[in-house]
């Protein structure tokens, strides 16, 4: 902008006077102005351009993909928790903080899944509607956590009849902050259950072509109690409910005690979770005369990766279900439930968290 208002005159050019140039000076400054005014509503604290429909932020992809299905094309949704992170462990950053106070409404799960995000949560709930989309379920649907007296086992998305239910608590809470969509929202939260439903009855299916002397899933920590309640799996973890949580070296014998007995063909990494105490019981199998093979990485406290049918609640559980079910001498289609699976179930256990 100097350059184009020089403040000597040109040794070619008539000299301006001291009003013209101040002009011009004002003029840019009004432009300039004008801009940041236009802009400053339009953008959030990272500098990211962002609408003006409803801005509503979620703690991980399986409230995320509630809130899309609920709100549809009247809001715009933020997941702040990616494909891998565990929300047991995970500690607001600054960014994170930022995209919290600008979202206009906050939905996280609850039941403490949120640990160390809870008193970040609980002032901002101060200013704006922070809501846990399981606080409606009725308590006597809720697994007891042994281990956190007074809070309830959180990993409520692996019964998908259950989770569908906070469908409802999404629905009123966006009715309420657009009163003019309360319709919308009601139905596709009804259409949003139905399909969830169907995945439920899809999964039983599935899960019950698995021989009942091996519906036995051995995991990584405690998450899938839900499913097993919901779909007939004994369901047992190295570590507990928590990832905050140790694996002692008396639980690690207790299910190679366990496998060896009951001859488990197969045990499950986690994508979110350290895949080494799962080696520890392939180890302790092996050395009394039993071979247990990885069964794939499931998902359990993240998604997939965003844009991935395994990046949405449906593709999880489809995923989870189709590894589960095959590794343990059941039948499941050839690409998960719905013919969308990307995911090889034979190459899952190629992550990070996957032991070497």
């Amino acid at each position: 902008m100097n350059s184009a208002i020089p403040t000597e005159p040109s040794a070619h050019a008539p000299a301006r006077s001291t009003t013209s140039r101040w002009a011009v000076v004002l003029m840019a400054g009004a432009m300039l102005i004008f801009v940041f005014a236009a802009t400053k509503g339009c953008t959030n604290s990272a500098g990211k351009t962002k609408s003006n429909k409803l801005q509503v932020l979620a703690t991980t992809a399986m409230v995320g993909d509630v809130i899309k299905a609920v709100g549809g094309d009247q809001i715009e949704v933020t997941v702040l928790l990616g494909p891998g992170v565990d929300p047991h462990l995970y500690k607001t950053t600054r960014d994170d903080v930022a995209q919290i106070i600008d979202a206009d409404v906050v939905f996280y799960s609850g039941l403490m899944l949120e640990g160390k995000m809870s008193d970040t949560l609980a002032k901002v709930g101060k200013s704006k509607p922070v809501i846990a989309v399981t606080e409606d379920l009725e308590q006597d649907k809720l697994l007891s956590d042994s281990e956190q007296s007074g809070h309830a086992d959180p990993h409520v998305w692996f019964d998908v009849e259950l989770w569908s239910l906070t469908a409802d608590k999404v629905a009123t809470v966006l009715g309420e902050e657009l009163p003019d969509y309360q319709g919308t929202f009601q139905a596709n939260s009804e259409k949003y259950q139905a399909e969830l439903q169907l995945l439920a009855e899809d999964a039983k299916a599935a899960l019950a072509t698995i021989p009942e002397d091996q519906r036995i899933l051995i995991t990584s920590h405690d998450a899938f109690g839900y499913l097993g309640r919901a779909y007939g799996i004994d369901v047992m973890g190295v570590q507990g409910i928590s990832t905050d949580s140790e694996a002692g070296l008396q639980r690690i014998n207790e299910l190679v005690d366990l496998i060896v007995e009951k001859k488990v063909p197969a045990v499950f990494v986690e994508t979110s979770v350290n895949g080494k105490s799962i080696q520890a019981l392939i180890d302790g199998a092996n050395s009394r005369g039993h071979s247990v093979t990885i069964g794939g990485e499931l998902f359990s406290d993240a998604a997939g990766e965003e844009g991935t049918y395994e990046g949405t609640y449906l593709g999880m559980i489809d995923h989870n279900v189709t590894l589960i079910t095959r590794a343990l001498g059941g039948e499941a289609p050839e690409n998960g439930l719905r013919g969308k699976l990307s995911m090889d179930a034979d190459t899952t256990n190629e992550s990070s968290n996957a032991p070497n």
